[in-house]
């Protein structure tokens, strides 16, 4: 009975606060107290005693008692975080706040007018953080969003409330204001070796505290996408600013908490449906934190990140004796961490970004914390992986997309973790799993940006040599795949689930096929070995991209055969000894190639082939061979009718996203130069392809920085495609290696199957493995790698599907449901 009153109360202060004709007084205390004292609201009960038509109808007709309502809320917070909670009633007062602030802001940052509101100074605000009325200095007063920040960051690393406390009786009372927050990180892992017990109340009390700051962080949300704008969130800018006294210890415990989680636990079947797991709910909010607060402004911060890296060494042991005396510059309040692995560089190494989260990830360089880091997340990401005997008896976790994310940032931000990451066979952990999503996803329109953070995380470490090296490790892990079944090693995986996302995923899928094929010519020269599965693949992908209505049909499509045509050529010139596999591929299939060198070029041909198109609107698959799927897998199903997704921006092409850098015979690359001038790209062009040395990356840098302009000239009035066209890049198809091999292998295979009596292929593949065409090629040509290159229009890709995703994954209660959100559409299927 007491329970409905309070409700009943809470809902009668809320209808009070839209009719009453006189703003409410801020020191009416007994009205506003009626918002959070009571001690049995849950947050679902406030999303709906809180109705979003009545924040609006405040927000326009009662502005002065929505603004008093935000002050009085953040004002309880200060005071919670300056008392330390020590009472249960002060918990429950400072809860309440934190979930009417959850539901209230969203209608604050929809509202152009409203936005600056939190950013506005209040009277009786010190810069101290406390909202007091002994009237401070105006001069001196502190935004309302710099005390709401404050005061999160405070309650955060309250003893008893949401940390383990440390007093040594019960008599003794921690002050929060002077406590060392270093001592309180809520897990063990990097830069701290205590793990302090569970305590799910602490969890519960996180969670609802981390979701206010995510929901803080998301004004984002309501400004429109533009890749030129350089405007970084203030609410980030200012929360992983030097005014934070907690960042580094509140980074440390947002790390340590998602890369120490292990779902599944001692492996008890069906104990996730047994027991709650309120861990989960913790870190997947941290991991959304994280997510949200590593942003820079596109090509400045990461670069100084690195560099800083770069320059920052181990510390001696007289710097570690030294930084026990020492505190930190007085602008970072951070000044009594002991956390020594991350502090020893900020004070010797000053330089590095103003975001403290990009700078402290940057400099995580020990290799036991870089291998935690490692080994968590491949422990995350792998888990929708694992097989049990018992159907649905192990936790499945749902935030892997936010998991993908973080990857990506600290492969951005941190080249040393990037190193840790390839040095060893440890990668693999992260790839498999990274390709089992992009392939169970492949069919589902509302999972394209998973698609597209899976395939730029492939990008980005194809541009190193040790990834390429790594995947000639033998591939035998039981993982069930919509996929053919094969015996190779993890190169074949790629090769196979590339060609299952190019033939059967979803159309809005095309845009990625550059990438996809460029991650294939970045690891060939170093695959040893492929099997006959893979060489299959990739001549079906050549057969199929082709194919004359296909290359007619589009001005980009004659780029996926370059790419194809590059792979071919490095793994003939670089790896011919062990891949007898593709060499009996490329022979099987030699009419492809011929065809493509006698393509026809005449105005009645192009005409003939692009008629074709409107019987055909997608890669053929006719020849492509159905073979058996792995044992226990799920095809890949389209979405459910219904489903919500949000709208994505438009990723810039391979050649704005990528940098080409040459391979030097000790290993190292070489980046090339900028284009001088299309025509001079297009004369070395001309050149490389009359030549006998066939030059790859001229013949690529000329076809893929061909402007505009120039396309347009080619181009007819009436299509795409016109001989002139056609002739421009027909001409520098890189067909010489291949034909020379043709030329001198065909001859051989023929002559030993006639004069052997031949049908078996395991005895032509015995020939072609112990066959050599050593003088026989073209001189090899320099190995080319496409790096992926950060730039703005990227930047607003992960900004936008970082916000998407994390709008998706907050539906309970739902923050930003029905809110008018700017940064990218809601769509149902």
């Amino acid at each position: 009975m007491g329970n409905t009153d309070s409700k009943l109360l809470f809902r009668k202060a809320v209808i009070q606060l839209t009719t009453k004709t006189q703003p409410v007084e801020a020191t009416d205390d007994a009205f506003w107290d009626q918002f959070w004292a009571d001690t049995s609201t849950t947050v679902q009960d406030v999303f709906a005693l809180v109705p979003a038509a009545e924040i609006r109808a405040v927000r326009e007709e009662s502005p002065s008692n929505l603004a008093t309502l935000c002050y009085k809320a953040v004002e309880r917070l200060v005071q919670g975080a300056d008392s330390g909670c020590p009472s249960e009633k002060e918990r429950h007062i400072v809860l309440n706040c934190t979930r009417l602030l959850t539901r209230i802001l969203p209608y604050i940052f929809e509202d152009a007018d409203w936005r600056g509101f939190f950013w506005s100074t209040v009277p009786g605000a010190g810069r101290a953080g406390r909202l007091d009325d002994d009237g401070e200095d105006d001069d001196e007063a502190r935004p309302l969003a710099e005390s709401l920040l404050m005061a999160i960051a405070n309650l955060l690393f309250c003893p008893d409330f949401t940390a383990q406390s440390h007093k040594k009786s019960a008599d003794t009372v921690e002050d929060v204001r002077s406590i060392d927050s270093c001592e309180y990180i809520w897990e063990a892992g990097v830069g701290f070796a205590q793990s302090p017990p569970l305590n799910y109340v602490h969890d519960l009390n996180r969670t609802e505290l981390l979701k206010l700051l995510l929901t803080c962080f998301s004004e984002a949300m309501y400004l429109s996408p533009s890749s030129e704008s350089k405007t970084l969130n203030p609410w980030v800018t200012f929360f992983c600013s030097v005014e934070s006294r907690h960042a580094l210890p509140l980074f440390t415990s947002l790390l340590n908490v998602v890369c120490a989680y292990d779902p599944v636990g001692y492996g008890i079947p069906y104990n996730h449906l047994l027991f709650s797991d309120y861990r989960e709910q913790l870190v997947e909010q941290a991991v959304q934190i994280l997510t949200v607060t590593l942003e820079h402004e596109a090509g400045s911060a990461t670069g100084t990140a690195l560099l800083a890296l770069d320059a920052t060494a181990a510390p001696t042991a007289e710097e570690e004796q030294e930084v026990r005396g020492v505190r930190m510059n007085p602008r970072v309040h951070i000044n009594d961490c002991w956390s020594k692995q991350i502090l020893i560089p900020i004070i010797f190494q000053p330089s590095g970004p103003d975001n403290l989260f990009v700078n402290y990830l940057s400099r995580i360089h020990r290799e036991e914390d870089l291998g935690f880091i490692l080994k968590g997340l491949a422990r995350l990401l792998s888990n929708p992986l694992v097989q049990t005997y018992l159907p649905r008896s192990a936790k499945k976790i749902q935030f892997h997309q936010e998991l993908l994310i973080l990857f990506w940032k600290f492969c951005d931000f941190n080249k040393k973790f990037l190193f840790f990451v390839l040095k060893s066979s440890d990668v693999l952990d992260m790839l498999v799993p990274i390709l089992f999503y992009l392939n169970d996803a492949r069919a589902d329109q509302s999972r394209v940006g998973l698609m597209h953070i899976g395939v730029f995380i492939l990008l980005l470490l194809s541009g190193e040599r040790n990834f390429g090296v790594r995947l000639n490790k033998p591939y035998t892990l039981p993982v069930p795949m919509d996929i053919p079944v094969f015996s190779g090693n993890h190169a074949d995986l790629v090769i196979v689930v590339f060609h299952k996302i190019v033939t059967s995923g979803h159309q809005r899928l095309q845009p990625l096929f550059d990438c996809l094929l460029t991650i294939i010519v970045n690891i060939s020269p170093y695959l040893k070995s492929l099997s006959m599965v893979a060489a299959n693949k990739l001549l079906h992908l050549l057969e199929a991209f082709s194919t004359p209505w296909f290359l007619f049909s589009s001005t980009q499509n004659h780029h996926l055969v370059f790419f194809l045509l590059e792979v071919f050529n490095n793994i003939i010139q670089y790896q011919f000894d062990g891949n007898c596999n593709l060499v009996y591929a490329i022979i099987r299939k030699r009419n492809v190639f011929h065809h493509l060198a006698n393509l026809p070029s005449d105005e009645e041909s192009i005409q003939k082939a692009l008629q074709k198109k409107k019987r055909s609107s997608r890669v053929s698959r006719a020849n492509s061979v159905v073979s058996e799927s792995m044992e226990g897998s799920t095809p890949a199903v389209p979405a459910e009718p219904g489903t919500l997704k949000t709208s994505l921006e438009a990723t810039p092409g391979i050649d704005k996203i990528t940098e080409k850098s040459h391979v030097t015979e000790n290993g190292t690359m070489v980046a090339l130069p900028l284009s001088d001038s299309p025509q001079a790209a297009a004369d070395n062009g001309a050149t490389a392809g009359a030549s006998d040395t066939e030059s790859n990356s001229e013949r690529d840098h000329e076809i893929l920085t061909e402007s505009e302009s120039t396309r347009s000239r080619l181009s007819s009035e009436t299509g795409v495609a016109n001989p002139d066209w056609v002739l421009s890049w027909k001409a520098k198809l890189p067909l010489q290696t291949i034909m020379r091999l043709l030329q001198v292998l065909v001859p051989q295979v023929e002559k030993i199957c006639i004069d052997k009596g031949l049908t078996d292929e395991s005895e032509i593949l015995k020939f072609l493995q112990h066959g050599t065409l050593v003088g026989l090629l073209p001189i090899p040509h320099p190995i080319l790698i496409r790096k992926y290159q950060a730039n703005a229009g990227t930047a607003m890709w992960f900004r936008t599907y970082t916000w998407g995703v994390i709008y998706l994954r907050n539906l309970d209660p739902p923050i930003w449901y029905d809110t008018d959100i700017r940064l990218f559409d809601i769509q149902r299927i």
